[in-house]
């Protein structure tokens, strides 16, 4: 049986943290930033972590185990 491809699109947007969890990118951070206040996008560029119902799906993106 050949080997578990990685989905590259997740490969990009995901990284393992040193606990195995998942941190991704915050969303509303590419356009429409002048209505958002200064602390909103300061907060926005700092990592989330994958909500846990979705950290199955994602790790089986990912191919680890």
């Amino acid at each position: 049986m050949p080997k578990m491809k990685t989905n590259r699109g997740a490969a990009k947007r995901f990284k393992l943290t040193g606990t195995k969890k998942i941190k991704r990118g915050k969303a509303y951070t590419s356009h429409i930033l002048n209505k958002k206040s200064p602390k909103r996008k300061r907060n926005l560029r700092q990592p989330g972590l994958v909500a846990d119902s979705e950290v199955r799906r994602v790790k089986r993106m990912l191919c680890v185990g």
